[in-house]
């Protein structure tokens, strides 16, 4: 027996004309992806921050002398001096990259790292001290091992391995829809 798609209902179809590529459209969404970048050059991201601040004045202040040749050019240099900061930053950087699961994925996960009782006391619906790591992993784009994940939570500070499993939940949770009007 072969599976067969099932035909959207008729009256859809009258209603859209174009259900067939709204349909298509909904088939080839990608999951949610987010990155965390991590730097250690606090020198470097204050740099690029300042950069962007004296960025921005020098556009606003361009704008409002438009036939100021003087104010065009400190704006043509700062944000030349912003590409030379952020480029500075970025090589500096490491990103990680994570997808959301399948929801059938997450929710096994889910099942398999069920919280202790002191956990489920505190309203949480798994165990992130074992779960962490494994979805580190899955939710990986890059090549990272839970060995990996296990070894940076247990060495990187209180607050950096949180926002590292914070990165791999939240993209879990991302939503991308808005509801409109009807």
């Amino acid at each position: 027996m072969t599976a067969r798609t099932p035909a959207p209902p008729a009256e859809a179809v009258a209603a859209d004309a174009h259900w067939q590529a709204k349909l298509a459209k909904l088939r080839a969404r990608t999951r949610p992806t987010v990155a965390l970048t991590i730097c250690d050059d606090e020198d470097l991201k204050k740099a690029a921050a300042t950069a962007r601040f004296l960025e921005q004045q020098a556009k606003e202040a361009a704008e409002q002398k438009p036939g100021d040749k003087a104010s065009q050019a400190a704006a043509k240099a700062a944000s030349e001096h912003l590409a030379s900061a952020q480029a500075a930053l970025d090589e500096a950087s490491v990103e990680l990259r994570f997808q959301a699961l399948p929801r059938s994925d997450f929710r096994e996960l889910l099942a398999a790292h069920p919280p202790t009782e002191e956990q489920a006391d505190k309203g949480y619906d798994h165990n992130p001290d074992t779960m962490a790591p494994v979805l580190i992993a899955t939710a990986s784009l890059d090549p990272l091992t839970e060995e990996d994940a296990a070894q940076f939570l247990a060495d990187w500070s209180q607050a950096e391995g949180e926002r590292l499993y914070s990165a791999a939940l939240r993209v879990q949770q991302t939503d991308r829809m808005d509801l409109g009007k009807g």
